[in-house]
């Protein structure tokens, strides 16, 4: 065989490839191409079912974007651009079903009546049922629209509510009047303010009470009283007379305003002088200063320290025949005391020191008589323990140790009154609040005179001093006490002197205040049956022209009795006046 015959095979079975190769072409494209082109969408025929699904499909979009707009701009006070209008179609018969669902999108759809100026109608769309796939999605799409729309619904629907029922009340809604929007509160905030001047100012407990003047650390309340009394028995003897007297009283008190200590400072002085009968013209007066210290250790020191000018009493147990006016008696006084509690245990130390100096006697026959021999000191000391048994009450005893010392050793009728002092005493501290405080005490005291001669001085003791409020504005108080009183009357050793007060004060009006007080002084002598009894009742009256004036009125009565001659006697006076406060 020849090298040719394979070459000619060769390019047989080439052109029969060929041959292959362009019959399979042919074949191809003779077969109809058209369901591929409306599938793919990039040519040929567009279904008029695929227009329609794809513009209710973009009408979809909208909507849900109008939906989520909404969400997103609740509770601000701007709002972005309005979302594009729902599409409405223009016949009742142009319009799709529920379930109608949209179609896979094309790029040959016709552009949307509202992006069209000039297009006044959409054309008529003829219905079409979708697949059931398509079904399906359409369902689920419209549902996620409908809860997203729902959500915004509720969410603007809540705000409007909470708003609503912020600025009204929960009241019946349906029962609307024509005032009723008159009558609706207004906000708090949005109320205007009243003007200053207008504001109501805030009420008092005593509106009429002093105001005070400020003086450094020290807040000071004065008080001035002056008037005229009237008086049956002008120096309260047993052979007075009357008098018209003019009668001028000053008092203050002063309360510091520290942080921690404090201090109060009280004094009066009162001036008599005659304008018709009896000559009298005195003046007495009083200070006496408290100051309270915390220490160290919960230790409390109180110190306090007064001075007292007084013409002695007519009543007093010492009666110099002749003499023109009573002398005048000054005490000073002074303690300091130390108080600590540990636990429910009280104690207490105080030390006082007491100071009486009397003056000359002018005699109505001339010349003076000298009272030395009456000048003394007297010492003491006190040591009181208690137990709180509760915050209300807290029992106590007292033991008092003390010496009474005479400027003059040995008096004129050659006695030595100087004496020991020893006292006991039991009692309770109460304190329920503003009802009732105080303390209240009984005891025993002695004081053996150095002078062997003159009997000792003993007897029970009382003290107290309560204050009682049974209701607002009405203040019930209740004071006694015990004195051992000195003599230089030969063999007499002196006396003790139980003195009682019940006072009341009430509040009738804010600007009207009585007041009213009993007193009862029973005077002991020691070494005889000697005895006197004091009664004695005022009422009074001030009615407050305004926060710095009043009028005020008085009345007492006082009657001594006594089994020793030419110590009884009676007085009765009314005093009229005016009160200046600040």
């Amino acid at each position: 065989m020849s090298l040719a015959q394979p070459e000619k095979n060769s390019r047989r079975s080439g052109k029969a490839v060929c041959a292959l190769l362009l019959a399979t072409s042919v074949f191809a494209l003779l077969r109809p191409a058209q369901p591929y082109a409306q599938v793919a969408e990039l040519r040929g025929e567009v279904s008029e079912s695929a227009i329609l699904d794809d513009q209710q499909r973009k009408t979809r979009q909208l909507s849900m974007a109008s939906a989520q707009d909404q969400t997103a701009q609740v509770g601000t006070t701007t709002q972005s651009n309005p979302p594009a209008p729902t599409y409405q179609p223009a016949s009742p018969g142009a319009g799709l079903d529920d379930d109608t669902s949209p179609a896979t999108g094309s790029i040959f759809d016709p552009p949307e009546t509202t992006d069209d100026p000039f297009a006044d109608t959409p054309a008529p769309v003829p219905r079409r049922r979708p697949s059931s796939a398509r079904q399906r999605a359409a369902d689920q799409d419209e549902t996620e629209a409908a809860e997203k729309k729902n959500a915004a619904t509720t969410l603007a629907t809540t705000d409007d509510t909470d708003t609503a029922e912020t600025d009204q009340d929960a009241t019946n809604r349906r029962a609307v009047t024509i005032d009723s929007a008159d009558r609706q509160e207004l906000d708090p905030g949005a109320e205007r303010a009243e003007a200053i001047e207008g504001r109501d100012e805030r009420t008092e407990d005593d509106p009429f009470a002093a105001t005070g003047i400020k003086l450094g650390s020290f807040l000071i309340r004065p008080t001035l009283e002056q008037g005229l009394t009237a008086s049956s028995n002008a120096d309260s003897s047993s052979e007075g007379k009357p008098a018209l007297l003019s009668e001028t009283t000053l008092r203050f008190n002063a309360i510091s305003d520290w942080r921690e200590n404090s201090a109060v400072i009280d004094g009066y002085g009162t001036f008599l002088k005659t304008i018709s009968g009896d000559e009298i013209q005195e003046a007495r007066g009083r200070v006496e200063g408290t100051l309270n210290v915390d220490l160290d250790n919960d230790l409390r020191a109180i110190a306090k320290l007064g001075y007292e000018a007084a013409p002695e009493s007519a009543s007093s147990p010492v009666v110099i025949e002749g003499t023109v006016e009573q002398p005048v008696r000054q005490t000073i006084n002074g303690s300091v005391a130390v108080e600590k509690d540990a636990g429910k245990m009280r104690f207490a130390l105080t030390g006082a020191v007491a100071r009486d100096i009397y003056g000359d006697a002018e005699l109505s026959m001339g010349g003076s008589l000298s009272q030395k021999e009456r000048d003394s000191t007297l010492y003491t000391a006190t040591l009181r323990t208690g137990y709180e048994i509760s915050p209300a009450i807290a029992p106590f005893t007292e033991v008092e140790v003390g010496r009474r010392v005479y400027d003059l050793r040995v008096d004129p009728n050659g006695f030595e009154r100087s004496s020991t002092r020893l006292g006991v005493r039991a009692g309770a501290e109460l304190d329920l609040v503003e009802k009732l405080a105080g303390e209240f005490s009984a005891g025993w005291l002695r004081e053996a005179i150095d002078d062997d001669q003159l009997p000792a001085i003993s007897g029970p003791t009382v003290n107290a001093d309560l204050k009682w409020s049974p209701e607002r504005g009405t203040t019930i108080g209740l004071t006694g006490q015990t004195t051992v009183e000195g003599t230089t009357t030969a063999g007499q050793s002196g006396d003790i002197l139980y003195s009682g007060r019940l006072t009341g004060e009430r509040e009738i009006r804010a600007n009207l205040t009585g007041n009213a007080a009993l007193g009862v002084d029973w005077r002991d002598y020691i070494g005889s049956d000697g005895h006197d009894l004091t009664l004695s009742a005022e009422a009074g009256l001030t009615w407050w022209l305004n926060r710095y004036t009043g009028l005020t009125t008085r009345a007492r009565t006082e009657k001594q009795t006594s089994n020793l001659e030419g110590r009884d006697y009676t007085a009765h006076s009314i005093f009229v006046g005016v009160t200046l406060q600040r």
